[in-house]
């Protein structure tokens, strides 16, 4: 398959494994440079190297940052201060009473779930319109549509993140 990604640059959040990292893995396999993100400086490294092991003309680099901090995206977007593709993939969850779900607990989610998302896309999209190509994914989860009883707190950001593609994708004009 030729997706014609060489010389664009894609961000996957968190891909260090699972379904960011296969992301990442196939980007870079398309002839994308690919940043992989996560919050661990030795996952990072070990994923960048996977990636590289799979693909000897791999172009793959990464990044640690929590992302669910402002300060961790300020820290990814000074390292990467410019890409083609963003692939919001970064999602947590925890299996839990909704009854025992502390505030704490709903704002750590939202933030890593929805808030990285939303900060990095408000960050990058500007450039994508001006050059007048980009692509922003949001990977999300039936989970938005489907609420788990065991996990509410992740459901509902997950709705929220679905939302949040929806409005960005009104907003853009065209395939950005």
């Amino acid at each position: 398959m030729d997706l014609q990604l060489t010389n664009k640059k894609a961000l996957v959040t968190g891909s260090t494994a699972g379904i960011g990292f296969a992301i990442a893995s196939l980007l870079a396999q398309e002839g994308a440079a690919v940043v992989v993100s996560g919050r661990s400086q030795g996952r990072v490294e070990q994923a960048v190297q996977r990636i590289r092991t799979e693909g000897k003309d791999a172009q793959v680099t990464g990044v640690s940052a929590d992302l669910g901090t402002k300060e961790g995206v300020n820290l990814l977007i000074r390292n990467v201060p410019v890409v083609d593709i963003l692939v919001n993939n970064l999602g947590i969850f925890e299996p839990k009473p909704f009854s025992e779900i502390t505030d704490e607990d709903w704002l750590r989610i939202f933030e890593v779930n929805v808030l990285s998302g939303a900060r990095l896309s408000r960050f990058y999209l500007p450039q994508m319109l001006q050059r007048n190509w980009g692509r922003i994914v949001f990977i999300s989860s039936e989970s938005g549509v489907n609420i788990p009883v065991e996990m509410i707190q992740y459901g509902v950001t997950k709705t929220a993140q679905i939302a949040l593609a929806r409005a960005w994708q009104r907003r853009a004009p065209g395939p950005v």
